[in-house]
């Protein structure tokens, strides 16, 4: 990924707040007040979505990040933007916004817990 892409993409994020990136799996990681937003890679931005955007970036033609692990394809929950998004900030605000949520939902989502193993007496 170059680094071209990434400031090119940090200038386009200027107006959502402080965005920082860390490097993760050949990518990078882009964070907002500490929660993960979006991922970068292959000189593509993906970002955060869940059960409740699912819809507008399906309707939009976006498509979700997959990689390769062993013999099967995996997808995360994090889909691209529309292609024009990224002409403008204004047009990317509304799938950041989106993103941003989804990321925010999972943050404080109740965490499950694994169920205890039981104890045998000896």
């Amino acid at each position: 990924m170059s680094n071209d892409y990434l400031d090119y993409l940090r200038d386009l994020m200027a107006g959502f707040g402080t965005v920082t990136s860390r490097r993760m799996f050949g990518g990078h990681g882009l964070y907002r007040d500490g929660v993960i937003f979006a991922l970068v890679d292959d000189d593509a931005l993906y970002v955060k979505v869940d059960d409740v955007s699912r819809a507008q970036f399906e309707a939009a033609g976006c498509a979700p990040f997959v990689y390769h692990k062993q013999k099967e394809l995996i997808a995360l929950s994090y889909w691209s933007v529309p292609e024009s998004a990224l002409d403008s900030a204004e047009e990317l605000r509304p799938w950041l916004d989106l993103a941003y949520a989804a990321a925010l939902r999972k943050a404080n989502a109740p965490t499950k817990k694994k169920p205890r193993a039981k104890r045998t007496a000896k």
